[in-house]
């Protein structure tokens, strides 16, 4: 028997039992529900015009976090409260000092994308609640990454950002919401059924393999933004669809044998801030860079690992520090070596009713040199023409165990055997990094496609490891303003 969809929009519970499992909620709110604020843009979580806020239960605890509507399929949204720009407006029918500081700093021309970028800053109103300390810069533009500004231009909407938190405040009532959504939690697996196809959200591992097992051919779901666009612009029939993202048992993040272990179901945000405790210097850039805010609030480091694409930009870091997938079914459990998880294009070594439970990550390593690089047309939020890492254990200026691990530069992503062998043995220096250099062209034959030339790709993906070498050798290494446009500078009088 099919459940209703239901969740807490502008205080009252909506319930849905008739919209297909793949209708987003941005079709829903605007085709159904008639609430026109929330715009479409791009229809793929580029843009941001679709943004909305969504809150859920955690701990105890009201967790806020800005989405893109125009991915989410309605059903994830079960036991969940939505917030839209129609929220904004106060009682007294003023203004929210969101609102009211984009129109004080001029933060808007046409308006198609204010909307977008009101619900983005109301998320960071949010977070800043009760603190006397105004968002930084960094905060303000990291918050933005996914809103793109098509006439106005971002200084005045950074302005507003500012002025926000000057304006007289206005309250938020987190307890009417907790209270909303405290008759909407499950217990049970929530399974929904409209036109054919049935939603399946387990809530235990055990649930999860069952109905894996039942349904093989069934789409694994986590946070949509990748299987979204399967829908929005591939206009994919997904059949039955199996949503990971309420088994708690994919929610962890421990350390199991010297490795940090990360469950499917974690949020990006979530499983970069963790492994960013252990590689701060190596991988706070790549997570920055990593697709935007309300990207990283809904996608997963086990999803990206596990669609497998060959220009995604986990892997390549992932495979480079010897990272391993945990794969789980009715049958049990099976660790693999992720660069042995793929086989060619889109082809990975899954069995039928397996799906992926999590990821180990090694801890660093004593004498260990890593690093992660993405090379892109803009900084934030854009696909990369080519992802490289390297890894090596330095033994008194001899290179052991050298990784090497490149996205965009083969079918799929992987690592360079030649270039690998060319570097272990040998002293670390210029004559052997040019060595391994000329290699990589027997390692990979990239592509051209609109993102990057064959050629470009190859000339970069070398001086990328010339650029590893020069950061890391054991000679008077670049320092990092060096090396990086984006470096603080130090200004010396």
């Amino acid at each position: 028997m099919s459940d209703p969809i239901r969740f807490y929009y502008q205080g009252q519970i909506q319930q849905v039992t008739d919209a297909a499992p793949t209708r987003t909620l941005l079709q829903h709110l605007r085709e159904d529900l008639h609430c026109t604020g929330t715009k479409e843009g791009c229809a793929e979580g580029d843009c941001g015009a679709c943004t909305v806020v969504v809150g859920e239960m955690k701990h105890g605890q009201l967790e806020l976090q800005s989405v893109n509507s125009c991915i989410q399929f309605l059903p994830t949204l079960d036991g969940k409260a939505v917030f839209t720009v129609e929220d904004l407006q106060q009682k007294n029918g003023e203004l929210h000092p969101v609102q009211q500081a984009l129109v004080e700093c001029h933060g808007s021309q046409c308006g198609f994308c204010t909307p977008g970028f009101a619900m983005s800053l109301w998320s960071l109103y949010l977070k800043k609640e009760g603190s006397t300390v105004p968002p930084c810069r960094k905060e303000i533009d990291e918050t933005l990454s996914g809103n793109l500004c098509r006439c106005t231009g971002y200084r005045p909407i950074i302005d507003a950002a500012k002025r926000m938190g000057e304006l007289p405040a206005a309250e938020f009532d987190r307890a009417a919401v907790i209270s909303g959504l405290q008759g909407l939690q499950r217990g049970e697996m929530f399974s929904y059924t409209a036109d054919g196809q049935t939603f399946y959200a387990p809530r235990t591992l055990q649930q999860l393999a069952e109905v894996r097992e039942d349904h093989p051919k069934a789409t694994i779901l986590a946070g949509s933004t990748d299987v979204g666009l399967w829908v929005t612009k591939q206009m994919r029939e997904l059949g039955n669809i199996i949503y990971v993202r309420e088994v708690d048992e994919l929610k962890h993040i421990k350390t199991v044998d010297n490795m940090l272990e990360i469950g499917a179901a974690v949020a990006l945000n979530d499983a970069y801030g963790a492994v960013c405790q252990h590689y701060p210097d190596e991988l706070t850039e790549m997570w920055q860079r990593f697709a935007s805010q309300p990207i990283r609030n809904t996608g997963t480091l086990g999803g990206s690992v596990a669609n497998g694409s060959p220009i995604g930009d986990s892997a390549p870091w992932m495979i480079a520090l010897g990272a391993e997938i945990v794969l789980h079914s009715v049958r049990g459990q099976r660790v693999l070596l992720l660069e042995s998880f793929y086989l060619d294009y889109m082809k990975k070594d899954m069995q039928p009713g397996e799906f992926v439970a999590a990821v180990r990550i090694p801890l660093p390593k004593a004498g260990q040199q890593f690093r992660t690089y993405k090379l892109a047309k803009r900084y934030d939020q854009d696909i990369s023409a080519v992802c490289a890492a390297f890894a090596i254990s330095l033994d008194g200026g001899i290179v052991r165990d050298a990784h090497i691990a490149f996205g965009g530069m083969a079918a799929t992503s992987r690592r360079a055997p030649l270039a690998e062998a060319a570097l272990n043995g040998q002293a670390w220096n210029e004559a052997t990094v040019k060595n391994a250099m000329t290699l990589l062209a027997q390692d990979y034959t990239p592509l051209t496609d609109m993102r990057a030339s064959n050629t470009y790709r190859m000339q970069t993906a070398q001086n990328l490891l010339r650029r590893f070498w020069l950061e890391t050798r054991t000679d008077a290494p670049l320092k990092l303003q060096a090396i990086n446009v984006f470096a603080p500078v130090t200004v010396t009088a």
